[in-house]
């Protein structure tokens, strides 16, 4: 495994919405100095491409897309298409990971016509117009997530961590087999906090690296289908293969906080997201419904209040809420389950990744079809959320 050169950061208040003009690079073996080739972007491809890969940056500001052709970056609020590298042909990008606003992009190949390998990190600085390292693995890359001061690679069975100036290991993790490369990292500088899968189904392993603590919880009986982590690190929302139901934990104790129900029904959770302030938690599923929760727990107090209500053996039992709560021993628990307060219908089948909003109480919702929403909820009223925005961000046009 290379390890290519320095990486060298700018503030985000000096790239904001700025990025300069980019070269691809050959597809080579790990060198100190990628070289850039003779094939260029064409910024100006028409025809439609195939979305490979959607994800928002650390602060839900922007959004990347990986095509079947390569990348584009979008603005959300307001919306706006802020760049875009067509290769044509044989430019699929699978992975795009953003660094907040900086130069600093992760990609891996993908698609039919992968322009990378599956194999390898590619680490693109768009001001210098070049890919200035890559990490080669010997079997296909799931995930990235970066930090401004860490590297981390997700494999079917291992994750690494890398120091992000000098691209050199700091940790290697074992998990369960984790097709979907899941990987949360915390984003407040100073600590960090690492969330995946455990060594068996239903668990989850949480990495405190400042305190060096790990933490394992058993989260469900199934296997863990999604999951979402605060920007402190504090909270950790999960999801299992079933996705009735999603619990929230404590990621300093590993104790039970809440538990909410999406529905009666089976279902596939594609994304789980918490507001900035931890008040709400928003859910996608397969079944073309984005519910938003009210979250009960206070994120600034978890330092100095702990649940007794659940543990690590027992995370069944969550705070409680409902009305029925005096009758839970009589009745089924459905019957006793915290329910969305708020909901938004989509289209049933496709797939939906969902963040909060910088304007209060909306939420945005991004689809693999090309969709751009922006809702409103009624933190009081709940109910259908307002559909404020819509666009099909691949036909940047289209708005109604």
């Amino acid at each position: 495994m290379a390890h290519p050169p320095q990486t060298h950061m700018v503030p985000d208040s000096q790239t904001q919405d700025s990025y300069s003009g980019v070269s691809q690079p050959d597809e080579i073996p790990p060198v100190q100095n990628p070289s850039s080739p003779n094939r260029m972007p064409n910024s100006d491809a028409t025809e439609i491409p195939t979305i490979l890969d959607l994800s928002f940056n650390q602060d839900s500001g922007c959004f990347a897309t990986g095509t079947n052709y390569g990348f584009r970056i979008f603005n959300c609020d307001p919306f706006r298409e802020l760049f875009r590298r067509d290769f044509g042909p044989g430019g699929g990008i699978g992975l795009v990971e953003m660094l907040f606003r900086c130069n600093i992009l992760a990609f891996v190949g993908g698609g039919t016509d992968p322009l990378y390998p599956i194999n390898k990190v590619m680490i693109w600085d768009d001001h210098q117009s070049r890919c200035i390292g890559e990490l080669s693995f010997r079997s296909e890359v799931k995930g990235v997530r970066l930090r401004r001061d860490r590297i981390v690679v997700v494999l079917m069975h291992k994750i690494l961590v890398y120091n992000f100036d000098d691209l050199k290991v700091l940790h290697q993790i074992e998990t369960y087999a984790n097709p979907k490369g899941l990987c949360e990292v915390s984003h407040v500088s100073g600590t960090m906090v690492l969330v995946c899968p455990g060594l068996q189904k239903g668990q989850v392993r949480i990495e405190h690296y400042a305190s060096k603590r790990t933490k394992f919880i058993m989260a469900h009986d199934s296997r863990i289908a999604c999951f979402a982590l605060t920007q402190d690190g504090r909270l950790l929302a999960t999801a299992s293969s079933k996705g009735t139901l999603v619990r929230v934990f404590n990621t300093t104790d590993g104790s039970l906080l809440q538990e909410v129900r999406r529905g009666a029904d089976r279902a596939e959770i594609q994304s789980l997201a918490f507001s900035a302030t931890a008040q709400w938690l928003a859910v996608s599923s397969d079944k073309g419904t984005v519910h938003v929760f009210n979250l009960k727990v206070d994120s600034g107090l978890l330092g100095h209040q702990r649940s007794h209500s659940a543990s690590e053996s027992s995370p069944s039992s969550p705070l409680p809420v409902s009305s029925l709560s005096f009758i839970r021993g009589v009745l089924p628990k459905y019957f006793s389950s915290e329910w969305s307060v708020a909901q938004f219908r989509l289209n049933e089948g496709s797939q939906y990744v969902v963040s909060f909003g910088h304007q209060k109480n909306t939420i945005v919702i991004l689809g693999m079809d090309g969709s751009f929403y922006r809702c409103q909820f009624d933190p009081l009223v709940g109910g259908e959320m307002t559909q404020l925005e819509y666009y099909n961000f691949l036909k940047p046009e289209q708005t109604f």
